[in-house]
């Protein structure tokens, strides 16, 4: 280093470094440097270029620019048009500002030249091959840098000459460059420079491997966006929206048009957004979008717009029954209250009766007659609660219960829902049925109707719910007494005529495609295929041999080419067989021993032969004839009574020491049972110990007690029908059941003879054959 001290005119350079031997270009703008270049052209035409520290200063200060330079030649100069010199500088000597001669119109400088401190030949070497190692694999990493660069720089033999040069190359900082600068032996620099080129290396190392990450998952993203559009292109041409995203945002748009009460939409919107998380190919995933789509299909606020007009409702039930005056005038009374009230709030309508008399179609017909949806769902049969309260919602194949699903066929919040067979529920260990229901037919319960799959509550109170049941007695108390019993005991053969001819033939005739006048069945046909060839309450059986009727005319209007068959009296044996009924009495014959009772069953009303023998033996009972526990019992109680007025009756009051007595009820196969059967066993036991023949015409009801007192029954409507139906013409009933004779049809009432009794003395008066009795 040596002290020779020199000036200089002083350019500052803004983000730019000049090494000695670096050569480069300058553009120069500002006045202060402008003078400063000029100053040097006049001069022998050399500069001092040093780095100002801060870029963004237009105006640097002393203070502003670093100490060590290089001393450079302008080798060209060359105005611009805009105002700035671009010049061609090379670097020739590092130096150090000693002190500012002038800075006001520009920049002189006193500089001292910096000589470089050299080390010994063989480490000088040792360090030039391993900093030109080190830059030799910068190169390969930096794509911004040829290996024409590495020829150039390796052809130069200087030591510190070679140093610059490289770190003119590398992209250091202006603080690097600037320690670069500064650092005159030649040693320390090489170090420096390693340093900063394996630093260098490890970045761009970094910089590689980040660049081939994003590479590939841009590679990965590129190709699934690619897969994407291909699947939106298909799914378009099929007609579909764009994957599960798209089915979100639909079904999410669907809910919120619903109508459902803000608390299931909120439910709904929340297993959505889980749904949306959710792999569509966990079995999760379908239960909750089994679940999304129950809650969409059920209707929150759809209803229909009752139109109650008991004049029109009058005539569609006219239309659609005949007979039944009693039920339909019920109905109308019911929708009357409906009319006035404008609240579904009421007593659930249960239609009890035999199979055949018209339940299912009369719950269409209120339907029909109020302009409501009509659902029907069949409860017999069913032993497991979550029929009826749905399944919970823990498993694949979970599902609502009946009323729910029967809603979602309904399509709107006030159908009229038939529950058919309600009679017929049973339970066992999987619930029972029978107590769900209690809410479903509850006025105050079901508006908040609890379903175990849909779990939030569900409004029933605008349905009218509409029962059918066949035997009263099988119905659970606490359900029976949330409805309201109509009563529909079967038809007489005046209705039944009426049936066939305006409603069940004209019907057969369509769906046997037989025209209206292909088949014509007079009055006294139709009459004897009712009395001989059925014995039924409703018009099933009847419908059933109108249908074979049908078919047989179409055979023959088929084969024969006759355009018209009338079948008779005479000629309905032909087509339809020998009658399987006997129409008349019971009885040919008064009978000795053989009573007939009138039985109610769940098909309706029906008759009862009852036979008594005795026998030597030693007062034994025997019973047969498959009888319930209620008709033992009723043996027990006539045959006790007996026992007790012997003498008044006649009787060998030690019969029962010298005769066995057999009590048998024909039709072993079927069973029986009920209490009405007691007046009946104990005329017939009287009528076999007396020898008094019972009167073939009579037939009875009522149960008896061990005083010989006549009970009330039920169904007396319905027993009376098959009186008539079976050809008896006298029954003998409990006074008690007086009462009920207005149910009875007048063309039925008129054609039998009701006698009221209250004791069994009055039954044998007039049940007995040789004793006096009066009309009633």
């Amino acid at each position: 280093m040596t002290n020779n001290f020199e000036q200089l005119p002083l350019l500052p350079l803004r983000g730019l470094l000049v090494f000695p031997s670096m050569v480069l270009h300058l553009d120069v703008g500002r006045d202060k440097s402008i003078q400063a270049l000029e100053k040097s052209m006049m001069g022998n035409q050399t500069i001092l270029l040093a780095a100002q520290k801060k870029v963004s200063l237009d105006e640097p200060k002393p203070k502003d620019i670093y100490r060590v330079g290089t001393i450079s030649k302008v080798k060209q100069m060359l105005k611009l048009p805009n105002g700035t010199i671009r010049v061609l500088v090379e670097g020739l000597q590092r130096c150090e500002i000693k002190r500012y001669v002038e800075e006001e119109e520009e920049f002189i400088v006193e500089i001292e030249r910096l000589d470089e401190i050299s080390a010994n030949q063989a480490e000088e070497e040792a360090l030039m091959r391993s900093l030109l190692k080190q830059f030799e694999q910068f190169l390969k990493l930096s794509r911004k840098k040829t290996q024409e660069t590495f020829a150039t720089v390796s052809d130069i033999e200087e030591p510190g000459r070679l140093a610059d040069m490289i770190a003119s190359h590398l992209p250091l900082k202006l603080k690097e460059k600037q320690l670069l600068l500064e650092t005159v032996d030649i040693k320390e620099r090489y170090q420096q420079l390693i340093k900063f080129i394996s630093n260098e290396k490890k970045v761009m190392d970094l910089e590689k491997k980040i660049g081939q990450r994003v590479k590939s998952s841009m590679e990965k993203t590129q190709k699934e966006y690619y897969l994407r559009e291909q699947m939106k292109a298909i799914q378009k041409e099929l007609g579909e929206k764009d994957g599960k995203h798209g089915e979100i945002e639909d079904l999410r748009e669907k809910f919120e048009q619903s109508g459902m009460p803000d608390r299931v939409l909120q439910v709904a919107l929340k297993e959505l957004d889980r749904y949306e998380k959710v792999p569509q190919s966990s079995a999760e995933s379908s239960v909750i979008r089994n679940y999304l789509e129950w809650l969409l299909v059920l209707p929150w606020t759809e209803k229909t717009e009752d139109t109650i007009e008991i004049a029109k409702a009058q005539q569609i039930l006219d239309q659609d029954h005949y007979g039944l005056s009693k039920v339909k005038e019920r109905v109308l009374e019911y929708l009357a209250v409906k009319k006035l009230t404008e609240t579904i709030k009421g007593p659930i309508l249960c239609l009890v009766g035999p199979p055949g008399v018209g339940k299912t179609s009369l719950a269409k017909s209120i339907a029909k007659s109020i302009n409501r949806k009509f659902v029907r769902i069949s409860l017999g049969g069913i032993r497991d609660e979550a029929e009826i309260r749905g399944h919970r919602r823990t498993y694949i194949g979970a599902m609502p219960g009946r009323i729910i699903q029967g809603m979602k066929k309904a399509k709107t919040i006030n159908p009229v829902f038939l529950l058919d067979e309600i009679d017929k529920m049973s339970n066992d260990f999987r619930g029972d049925p029978s107590s769900a229901m209690l809410e479903v037919l509850d006025p105050e319960q079901n508006s908040n109707f609890s379903d175990h799959f849909i779990e939030e509550t569900y409004d029933l109170s605008n349905v009218l719910f509409v029962a059918t049941a066949n035997y009263v007695n099988n119905i659970p108390g606490p359900l029976l007494d949330r409805m309201e019993l109509i009563s529909i005991a079967g038809y007489t053969e005046v209705e039944k005529l009426h049936i066939a001819k305006e409603h069940l033939l004209p019907k057969q005739l369509k769906e046997n495609g037989l025209q209206k006048g292909s088949l014509q069945i007079r009055d006294e046909a139709l009459q004897k295929l009712i009395r001989r060839y059925t014995r039924e309450a409703g018009v099933r059986g009847l419908e059933r041999q109108l249908a074979t009727l049908c078919r047989k005319t179409a055979k023959i209007i088929v084969s024969s080419q006759k355009k018209r068959v009338i079948v008779t009296e005479k000629t309905i044996e032909e087509l339809l067989g020998k009658p399987m009924f006997r129409y008349g009495l019971m009885e040919i014959e008064d009978q000795v021993g053989a009573a007939t009772g009138l039985a109610y069953t769940s098909a309706g009303g029906d008759t009862l032969s009852i036979e008594v023998s005795h026998y030597p033996g030693k007062g034994k009972l025997t019973l047969t004839g498959k009888l319930g526990e209620v008709m033992r019992e009723s043996a027990q109680a006539a045959f006790s009574y007996i026992r007790s007025r012997a003498e008044e009756l006649q009787i060998d009051p030690a019969f029962y020491e010298k005769y066995d007595i057999h009590i048998h009820v024909p039709e072993g196969a079927t069973p029986k049972d009920g209490p009405s059967a007691g007046i009946t066993m104990a005329t017939a036991l009287v009528s076999a110990l007396t020898g008094r023949a019972v009167r073939k015409e009579v037939g009875m009801t009522g149960e008896i007690t061990l005083r010989g007192r006549v009970l009330p029954i039920g169904g007396l409507k319905e027993k009376s029908l098959s009186a008539h139906r079976a050809g008896i013409s006298t029954i003998i009933m409990p006074k008690e059941n007086v009462k009920d004779l207005d149910d009875i049809p007048k063309s039925v009432r008129d054609e039998l003879r009701f006698i009221p009794v209250s004791h069994l003395d009055e039954v044998l008066k007039h049940a007995l054959v040789g004793e006096t009795h009066e009309d009633n």
